[in-house]
């Protein structure tokens, strides 16, 4: 296979495993060498690769110790990668992580905050919080999760006081979270954040779709657009010196596969950021919930595992 894209992984081993929370464990990784890992801001991942055919991407959680965090929660029916940590994983083992990427990023020049988390969404919401106390920043919180078992940095959190609100699915009494009321009654110029299920989301798109875009941030666990596999154009891979068609059917990421070329990904809708390729020309036809509006316009880049072509021709820094 063709190697096209320096992954730039580095080895770390797992240094502990400890229960967060029903079905939500924290995996603790260490530079073989003890120097400190990559850095990172609130709200970002890393793509863990678990095997060779494994990888996944997870939220950072926070530390001033140079180690990696991760909490996951364990889904039978999911893609592997949960199962895999809760079976398989043992103190000791050495993983590769990539360095840190952010497309969820805090925006610190925020007059106020406002975090929503659903489920095990809180994870990239909980290092913001702890970012904003530490700043003295504005900012408040609301957390849905199934039950007081389910609750991940239930105690943390609640040591915030009354700028963290969390709601219980299984305690009626403690009410339901009304997205739209929190965001209308947020003060004005608020930054917005979700993470969560997938109903949870829609709905806070729904409640911010007369805000500035750049007042909303969105973290989605799966994509909610079909991928762009109408084919029908050219793409030209710059550093390879290749040309390849992509037929009716089949992605950019999958006939650069069939050509040999050795590309990483993970996901393959779009929600992960692991296959962004550099855009050279040409107009992609973007189907991804990675990037922004302003990055979608620029058309600099884009992600080839959903994404297509407007034109007959993109031109790819590959």
């Amino acid at each position: 296979m063709k190697g096209m894209l320096n992954q730039d992984l580095q080895p770390v081993r797992l240094m502990s495993i400890r229960l967060a929370a029903e079905q939500v464990n924290i995996y603790e990784f260490a530079t073989l060498d003890g120097s400190p890992a990559c850095a990172f801001e609130p709200g970002a991942h890393i793509d863990l690769q678990l095997k060779d055919d494994l990888v996944r991407q997870y939220s950072l959680l926070p530390g001033d110790d140079g180690r990696l965090r991760v909490a996951v929660q364990t889904d039978e029916t999911g893609r592997g990668g949960s199962r895999f940590l809760a079976r398989e994983a043992h103190v000791g083992d050495v993983y590769l992580v990539s360095r840190a990427r952010n497309h969820f990023p805090l925006a610190r020049s925020a007059s106020h905050s406002v975090l929503i988390a659903g489920g095990i969404g809180i994870t990239p919401l909980y290092g913001m919080a702890v970012e904003l106390a530490r700043s003295h920043t504005s900012w408040e919180m609301h957390y849905a999760v199934r039950s007081e078992a389910r609750t991940v940095f239930g105690a943390e959190l609640r040591g915030y006081g009354n700028r963290v609100r969390i709601m219980h699915s299984d305690r009626p009494g403690e009410g339901r979270l009304d997205i739209a009321k929190v965001i209308a009654c947020a003060p004005a110029g608020s930054d917005f954040y979700c993470c969560g299920p997938e109903r949870m989301v829609d709905a806070f798109v729904e409640a911010t779709a007369g805000l500035p875009p750049a007042n909303v941030h969105v973290e989605r666990f799966s994509a909610t657009t079909e991928v762009a596999a109408e084919g029908g154009f050219e793409v030209r891979l710059e550093r390879s010196g290749k040309q390849l068609f992509v037929p009716q059917g089949s992605t950019i990421l999958q006939t650069l596969r069939d050509a040999g070329f050795a590309m990483p990904s993970s996901c393959e809708q779009g929600v992960c950021g692991v296959c962004e390729s550099r855009v050279l020309s040409g107009e992609p036809d973007h189907r991804d919930h990675v990037l922004s509006a302003s990055e979608r316009a620029r058309g600099d880049t884009m992600m080839i595992c959903c994404s297509g072509s407007h034109g007959p021709l993109l031109v790819l820094d590959l």
